[in-house]
């Protein structure tokens, strides 16, 4: 009888110690480190950018030269 009530105790008493913790909602996730290849992923990333402003380019002159062509 005394060592099922230490045992019930013991467990409660580890039971309350793990239920301090913050719940997941309210932790912030961890700062975001630098790693190898961010360099190439920010020259992926601006070539992108680039490459969006070329088409944009290409779709005005070939909608002023449909526009030329049709008169």
């Amino acid at each position: 009888m005394i060592r099922t009530t230490l045992l019930a105790a013991a467990l409660l008493a580890l039971a309350a110690c793990a239920a301090e913790d913050k719940p997941a909602a309210q932790q912030t996730p961890p700062a975001r480190q630098p790693t190898v290849v961010d360099p190439q992923l920010q020259a992926l990333q601006k070539a992108k950018a680039v490459q969006d402003t070329v088409d944009a380019q290409k779709a005005a002159t070939d909608a002023k030269l449909r526009e030329a062509e049709g008169q």
